[in-house]
């Protein structure tokens, strides 16, 4: 047997019938590309969300959805679920059993997440400023590092919130908020939001707003004066949009700050048995929840794999469908090639020859395939942490 000779008569039929050879390549490819794909794309969502659920002890919120409350808390998705008063949240801090850590992940600034928060959230997540500093005064704002990457901010620049609707009637205007700082890379959904305080997000919600000095005003501008000689202003003094030094402390707050809205509150127990305190007093049907996000998490996963189970099962019988098809193919084309063989035949080709011409074949296409789909994989590997980032965070 002339191995050099049916490399060379192999190589020439597949060159010549490339189209063919690169479609099976292709469908043998996607067999073995589609189910490792899966298990690694679902690996590394799984990993990342653990990780996230696991580093928060548990979370405060509203009844509801728990699965919902845990996607708006650790991840900032899902802005709509029900709010919880701020006093609740301090009503955990003042009985001793554990740190509250309040969330207001309503609101948006050009795709990106706001979240209202308190310093404590930096030092729970063990975020760092790489750029510029923290939070200090009304109207800031710290950005997480892959939204300043993206839309080119550095501290000094500024934001201004997405409004909810085009016309707000309840004249809610978006705030213009001032960068101080961009923080490291973590690799987390904190990368992707703009971190205000808490009065800040409720400015923004409209429950605080500041107004130009009523002395200083045009005589437009002003109702008649109130019989207890107060200046009341007419409807066209429009609520400032930005909070500097001059009119910072124009800001004010009406109602009582425990009744402000919250979306969530990470708690963590200062022990064991606050936990368990904890657990047993937000433990009954109804007003508040505190779950645990790993055992949401650990719920969501058992059905994410039982689909998985059921996706594989279905791409294992359509990859053999697959791989029964490229053999009917090559059954086929053997049959086509019978004067192709016999002209071999009359040259002094012996038969173990022709069955090596027509394994070289089958094997160049199946290595070929195993190539593409390594290489499909390895890219797949490389962008999934980016497309984990996209979907959760």
């Amino acid at each position: 047997m002339n191995f050099g000779g049916v490399l060379y008569l192999g190589w020439r039929y597949l060159a010549r019938n490339r189209v063919k050879t690169g479609l099976l390549v292709a469908a043998f490819a996607l067999v073995w590309l589609l189910p490792a794909g899966l298990a690694l794309v679902v690996g590394k969502v799984e990993a990342q969300l653990r990780s996230r659920a696991q580093g928060t002890p548990l979370l405060l919120g509203q009844a509801g959805s728990p699965l919902e409350l845990v996607f708006n808390g650790l991840y900032f998705t899902k802005p709509q679920v029900a709010t919880l008063p701020y006093g609740e949240t301090e009503a955990v801090a003042e009985s001793g059993l554990g740190t509250v850590i309040p969330l207001y992940a309503r609101y948006s600034a050009g795709g990106h997440r706001i979240v209202g928060t308190t310093l404590d959230y930096f030092d729970f997540r063990g975020l760092e400023i790489r750029e510029g500093r923290g939070l200090v005064e009304l109207g800031e704002c710290v950005v997480g590092a892959t939204a300043a990457e993206r839309n080119g901010i550095a501290p000094g620049d500024a934001v201004i919130s997405t409004p909810e609707t085009l016309f707000d009637l309840a004249g809610v205007y978006p705030l213009k908020m001032r960068v101080v700082g961009v923080l490291a890379p973590t690799g987390t959904p904190d990368d992707a939001a703009l971190f205000v305080d808490l009065k800040t997000a409720w400015i923004i919600e409209g429950l605080g707003h500041g107004h130009e000095d009523a002395e200083s005003l045009g005589e437009e501008s002003k109702l008649p004066e109130s019989p207890d000689g107060a200046v009341r202003l007419n409807a066209s003094v429009v609520q400032y949009n930005e909070i500097t030094e001059e009119n910072a402390g124009s800001f004010h707050f009406h109602g009582e700050i425990a009744d402000y809205p919250v979306t969530a509150a990470i708690v963590v127990p200062g022990d064991a048995k606050g936990q368990a305190l904890l657990k047993g007093r937000y433990g009954k049907a109804g007003g508040l929840q505190l779950v645990s996000p790993a055992g949401e998490m650990d719920e969501l996963f058992d059905t994410v794999f039982s689909v998985q189970r059921l996706v594989l099962r279905l791409l294992f019988a359509i990859g053999l469908a697959t791989l029964a098809i490229g053999a009917l193919v090559f059954l086929l084309s053997n049959r086509l090639r019978r004067d192709e063989f016999r002209h071999l035949r009359h040259l002094g080709a012996d038969p173990g020859t022709l069955r090596a011409l027509v394994a070289f074949e089958a094997a160049f296409v199946v290595a070929a395939s195993l190539v593409v789909g390594g290489a499909g994989l390895a890219v797949l590997h490389l962008a999934a942490p980016m497309l984990v980032r996209g979907w959760v965070g």
